[in-house]
């Protein structure tokens, strides 16, 4: 590939934009190397010397609660002659200890010790290397870009929102893990539209009407009337209950929708399985749905919240988390409790399968988007094409 593709305004990406692997090396410098990527949650660094760690292509960085409460990211590489130092994927420790020469790291990335380095190594000169990371409402974020961008107006979209739902204080009751053959920017497309929902998503049609994202101009008398009274309802409770939608371009949206009738949370049977989390005290908050682009997406009702989290692995493979939260100290049926996006998910991934094996094929080229139903799916791509630093091309 010689030069970045560029798009035509309401079609979809050019095949190489999905397939080809000097494309994908982009993605990564361009796209996530640049931007606010969701790392995981506070409930997991809830003690100090927890860990986990987040692949970005090439690199891992490790995130870690320090000794006063601080939270702390480094690169997992040893400064001596660059090992990683993280022992597992996730974990506690007291210090991080390179396994090769036993150079060891405090929680905050500082050289503690070096042995037979001689009596003139000066030990302060010597660190992991930093990443930035922010948390905020029960979500942690690292950025490897030497300058992040502005982390403050998502932080004060997202608090209010989702602060209520204490995802700080809650655990993760339930980790399902997929790797789906289909590059990265399919799934985030899939998500961004409910074209598909009706014929897909039996289960999750259950509880959600299938309009009222971004960008979908659809009508609904029921719907309207729902968000009306469901809105009055929230705000009553102290909930905000205005969209914040990708504000002048930004990548982030937080929006709390209303639930069917009869229904108080995203399972089977309407039924809430745990009690209200955080600060909540009413299960009738309708489902709030995050999204921060390029990789993750959530929705939090009052008696659980389920996040996803995206890691392009290569141009055809992406490595998915589920995480399903409840408060601390809720006794739950975890089946029950992951049944809807379970099946819904797993759902999206043999759709998204199937759409990246078409995309692969010598017959793909360019697809209209629908100004119905897809208008979010195109506000998605103009995103991820300034990011890449592609123009798009004449209509």
């Amino acid at each position: 590939m010689s030069e970045l593709p560029t798009r035509s305004p309401g079609w979809s990406l050019p095949q190489a934009a999905y397939t080809d692997a000097g494309v994908f090396a982009a993605d990564l410098d361009r796209v996530f190397a640049e931007h606010w990527l969701f790392a995981g949650h506070t409930a997991e660094l809830d003690a100090p010397g927890r860990y986990l760690t987040v692949d970005v292509g090439r690199d891992r960085v490790i995130v870690v609660r320090g000794e006063g409460g601080a939270l702390h990211a480094h690169h997992d590489v040893c400064a001596h002659r660059g090992s990683r130092v993280a022992p597992e994927q996730r974990g506690q420790v007291k210090a991080f200890v390179c396994p090769y020469h036993q150079w060891v790291y405090a929680l905050d990335g500082s050289l503690r010790s070096a042995r037979l380095m001689g009596e003139c190594f000066a030990t302060s000169a010597y660190r992991l290397a930093p990443v930035a990371v922010r948390e905020t409402a029960g979500l942690v974020f690292v950025c490897l870009a030497d300058e992040p961008p502005d982390f403050e107006p998502f932080a004060a979209a997202l608090e209010p929102r989702l602060g209520p739902h204490g995802l700080a204080d809650a655990r993760i009751a339930v980790r399902e893990n997929y790797r789906v053959a289909a590059n990265w920017k399919t799934l985030v497309e899939n998500n961004r539209e409910c074209y598909h929902c009706a014929g897909s998503h039996p289960e999750f049609s259950l509880s959600n009407f299938d309009v009222g994202i971004n960008g979908d101009v659809r009508t609904n008398p029921r719907y309207e009337r729902a968000l009306a009274d469901a809105r009055a309802h929230w705000t009553a409770q102290g909930l905000p209950g205005e969209d914040v939608n990708f504000p002048d371009g930004a990548p982030y949206r937080v929006a709390r929708l209303p639930l069917r009738d009869g229904f108080l949370s995203e399972t089977l049977d309407g039924r809430p399985l745990a009690p209200p989390m955080g600060t909540l005290s009413d299960p009738d908050v309708g489902s709030l749905r995050v999204i921060s682009l390029p990789n993750l997406w959530a929705h939090a009702n009052a008696d659980y919240a389920v996040t996803t989290r995206l890691t392009p692995v290569d141009a055809g493979t992406t490595d998915v988390e589920l995480c399903f939260l409840v408060a601390r100290d809720a006794v739950v049926d975890e089946d029950a409790l992951a049944a809807v996006w379970r099946a819904t998910s797993e759902q999206d991934w043999e759709l998204c399968e199937k759409n990246y094996a078409g995309i692969a094929s010598r017959g793909y080229r360019p697809g209209p988007l629908s100004p119905v139903v897809e208008a979010s799916v195109e506000l998605f791509l103009d995103w991820y094409s300034t990011a890449l630093g592609t123009v798009p091309a004449a209509a």
